[in-house]
C-alpha cells in the first residue's frame, strides 16, 4: 500500500510539473506576441499618423492633440489630386509607373542574361569580370553622380526619362545579376545536358529552360526594382526639371514650400495615395518575394 500511494504521488507531482511547464511555455508565448504586437504598433504609428493627418485641417495636423481628426476632410484628397501648376497627380502617377515599368523590363532581360552568362557559360576572364562586378555592389552610388551627369548631359538626354530607363537595359544592377547568379546554380545540371542532347543552344536553354526555373528571382527582381524606382528621389529630381516629367516622389516634393505656406494635409493624402501601389505589389507577390530570396541565397 505505501508503494502504491508513493507511485501515486509521484505520477501527481510529475503531472503538476508537466502542467507547470505548458502554463509557462504559454506565458512566454503570450508575452511574445504582446511584444510582437507592441513593437509592430510603434513601428506602424508614423504611417498611421500620416493617414490620420491626411484627412485633418492643416492648423490641426500639428496643432491638434488627437490621434484621431475631428473632423473627417476630403478636401486634402481632391486639392492634391489636382496637383500643382496646372497639372494633376495622375500626370505624376503615369510618369512615375512609365518608368518603373521600363526598369523592370529592362533588369529582367538584361540582368537575366549576366546571370545566365556567369552562372552556366564559360568564357575568358570569368571570374574577373564576375568580381568586378561584384565590387560595383560595394561602390556607393553618390560617387558615379557627377561622372554619370556630365556623360548624360552630353548626350542631351537631361529633362528626359532616357536617364532613367535606358542605362536598365545594360545590366547595371549588380544586385540582381548576383541573385539571379545565386538563383541559376540551383538549376540541376542534368536538365541543361538533357536540352544540349535535344539540340537546344545556349539562347533556346537561357529562353526555355532558365527563365521558366528563374521565375521566382525574376519576379523578386521585378518588385525591387518597381520598389526603389518608385521611391527614388535624388536621381528623378536630378535629371527631371520640367513640371510635366516629374515623378510621384518629385511632386509630393512640390507641397512642401520653405519661403510660404505648406500644404500639409495634401501631402499627406498623396503620400498615403503613393503607397496603394506598394502594397499592392508586395501583397501580391509576397510569395515570390520570399521564395526568390531563400533560394537565392543558397549556393548550388
Amino acid at each position: 500500500m505505501e508503494t502504491s500511494k508513493a507511485v501515486i504521488q509521484t505520477n501527481n507531482i510529475d503531472i503538476v510539473k508537466t502542467e507547470v511547464k505548458k502554463s509557462k511555455v504559454k506565458l512566454s508565448i503570450i508575452l511574445t506576441h504582446i511584444i510582437i504586437i507592441a513593437v509592430g504598433i510603434i513601428m506602424l504609428y508614423p504611417l498611421l499618423w500620416m493617414v490620420s493627418s491626411s484627412f485633418k485641417d492643416n492648423l490641426d495636423i500639428f496643432k491638434g492633440t488627437s490621434f484621431f481628426p475631428k473632423e473627417i476632410i476630403f478636401d486634402n484628397y481632391i486639392k492634391g489630386w489636382n496637383g500643382i501648376s496646372g497639372y494633376t497627380f495622375a500626370t505624376f502617377f503615369k510618369n512615375s509607373l512609365f518608368i518603373c515599368t521600363m526598369a523592370i523590363i529592362g533588369n529582367v532581360i538584361s540582368c537575366s542574361m549576366a546571370a545566365y552568362a556567369f552562372s552556366r557559360l564559360d568564357f575568358a576572364f570569368k571570374k574577373v569580370l564576375f568580381a568586378i562586378m561584384l565590387i560595383t555592389l560595394m561602390l556607393p552610388f553618390h560617387v558615379t553622380v557627377i561622372p554619370q551627369y556630365i556623360m548624360f548631359n552630353k548626350l542631351e538626354w537631361i529633362n528626359t526619362f532616357l536617364p532613367l530607363t535606358l542605362p536598365k537595359f545594360l545590366a547595371t544592377e549588380g544586385f540582381f545579376i548576383f541573385l539571379m547568379v545565386q538563383f541559376m546554380r540551383t538549376i540541376p545540371l542534368e536538365l541543361e545536358e538533357a536540352a544540349k542532347m535535344d539540340g537546344c543552344g545556349p539562347i533556346r536553354i537561357y529562353w526555355k529552360l532558365i527563365l521558366p526555373l528563374s521565375l521566382p528571382a525574376l519576379i523578386t527582381t521585378m518588385i525591387f526594382t518597381f520598389i526603389w524606382t518608385w521611391n527614388d528621389f535624388f536621381s528623378q529630381l536630378l535629371y527631371l526639371s520640367d513640371i510635366k516629367l516629374h515623378t510621384v516622389a518629385v511632386g509630393l516634393r512640390m507641397f512642401v514650400d520653405s519661403m510660404g505656406e505648406s500644404s500639409w494635409g495634401s501631402l499627406f493624402a498623396m503620400s498615403t495615395v503613393s503607397l496603394i501601389p506598394l502594397f499592392a505589389v508586395f501583397i501580391f507577390f509576397q510569395k515570390y518575394l520570399i521564395e526568390g530570396i531563400t533560394a537565392g541565397g543558397v549556393k548550388g
